[in-house]
């Protein structure tokens, strides 16, 4: 064989290699490439929703944080408030009770100087009577003079 006759039958031997590469081989190389570069399309395209979503939720979180903050901040105000209200009240029911407290007393004090002028009018009374008595040298009837020592009583 010469050389020309071993190029012919190569060239021919490499048409068929060639051919059965591309009908039998190639398509499901290609097929293969083609679903993993799919693959890797979709889980890059996944990639980058999780990162939005994550995002997301994490602005969500802060979102609620602050408002849970807020919340708190405003019901701890509310309860301090509450608290300086209730503080007041209480002082304004010690104050009036204080008050009603000293205006029995006073009352009270009233009435028990009422009595002593009254119990001291008595006494009074009945040494005048007694000291009538000395100076007439007899018994005064106090029944008889009841009206005398009303007046007496009355003038004292």
């Amino acid at each position: 064989m010469s050389i020309n006759g071993t190029l012919i039958a190569q060239m021919i031997v490499f048409a068929i290699l060639v051919w059965f590469t591309m009908s039998f081989v190639w398509p499901p190389i290609a097929t293969a490439l083609d679903e993993r570069a799919k693959k890797i399309a979709e889980g890059l395209s996944a990639a980058d929703k999780a990162k939005s979503d994550l995002a997301a939720a994490n602005q969500r979180v802060e979102q609620q944080l602050a408002a849970a903050r807020t919340d708190a901040a405003k019901r701890l105000a509310d309860a301090e408030r509450l608290g300086q209200q209730m503080v007041e009240e209480a002082k304004a029911r010690a104050s009036e009770e204080g008050a009603k407290i000293i205006a029995a007393a006073k009352a009270e004090a009233e009435q028990e100087a009422v009595k002593a002028r009254e119990a001291l009018r008595e006494q009074v009374a009945g040494l005048a009577v007694k000291g009538a008595e000395a100076i007439l040298r007899r018994e005064v009837n106090a029944g008889v003079h009841a009206e005398l020592l009303g007046r007496l009583k009355a003038e004292l």
